[in-house]
């Protein structure tokens, strides 16, 4: 049950999109919102902030006033009506900012806006949504375009049906019956981690035998990559999102092997909701 969701806001585009979609899983589930807003002060100031002063510099005051304006900008808007929105202000680190609300709050989900990344920005910076992905114990749903309507009737989960995937598992199926939507399980077969359609469905089978699930179905899908295979696969589908679990890698092990569940995030058009391992 979803009862408390926090979006991180820079009142752009997406995390517009991210706030509509936030909006409309509060209104099922009659969870409370955290929306949150990350204010990046000059060096100097952040120091003068954090540092006990007595009184905000000008400098601070204002963009706080110019925050504090925008947030009453966004609970205006319609969709907003009747949840409970509580607006924050951080003068953190932005990935930071959005950890320590989310343990703050005890939020049962992050749902936020992204650009994506790719090519030499993906690789030296990445985006804001990659590294919540990599770092938050909550699970993330990153929303790419616009949600007008979050009206998602297939649901898409990538697993290799491994014992340390079964929480993950459930609680993507456990989000699939909050949105009232189908859920997919798909094993993505490549020519580096064959195996035979009889080893592959003796896994699925032996999963989930113990697992109260309804309203999904087993897939098996070949492609070049993990990859291109899940998003292949989706596009297959006609799902409105995909979930995935992810290990977080950091530093040079992220590096080295990578994060599948971060790659999707980037490059996926459909929402990605992830879990931690």
């Amino acid at each position: 049950m979803i009862k408390s969701i926090l979006v991180p806001t820079d009142f752009s585009k997406q995390a517009d999109s991210a706030l509509k979609v936030a909006a409309q899983i509060a209104k099922k589930n009659d969870a409370t919102i955290y929306l949150l807003h990350i204010l990046e002060l000059p060096m100097h100031l952040t120091d003068l902030m954090s540092s006990g002063a007595p009184a905000p510099a000008p400098e601070a005051i204002f963009f706080m006033k110019q925050a504090h304006k925008k947030f009453e900008e966004v609970l205006e808007q319609d969709f907003l009506k009747d949840i409970e929105v509580i607006e924050t202000v951080s003068f953190e680190d932005v990935m930071k900012g959005i950890i320590d609300s989310s343990k703050k709050n005890e939020v049962d989900i992050i749902i936020m806006g992204s650009h994506g990344s790719t090519g030499f920005e993906e690789l030296f910076i990445g985006s804001n949504a990659e590294k919540v992905v990599r770092t938050s114990k909550k699970p993330v749903l990153v929303i790419k375009e616009d949600c007008e309507i979050f009206d998602i009737n297939d649901f898409v989960y990538a697993t290799n049906f491994d014992d340390e995937d079964k929480p993950c598992l459930l609680a993507a199926h456990e989000f699939s019956k909050t949105i009232d939507a189908k859920l997919h399980l798909v094993w993505i077969n490549t020519a580096n981690g064959f195996k035979t359609t009889y080893e592959t469905e003796e896994k699925m089978n032996s999963m989930i035998s113990d697992m109260a699930m309804d309203n999904y179905t087993l897939n098996i899908y070949n492609d070049i990559t993990v990859e291109k295979g899940i998003l292949n696969f989706a596009g297959s589908v006609r799902a409105g999102m995909i979930g995935i679990s992810t290990h977080g890698r950091k530093g040079i092990s992220h590096f080295i092997n990578g994060s599948l569940g971060e790659d999707v995030v980037n490059h996926a058009k459909r929402p990605v909701l992830t879990f931690k391992i």
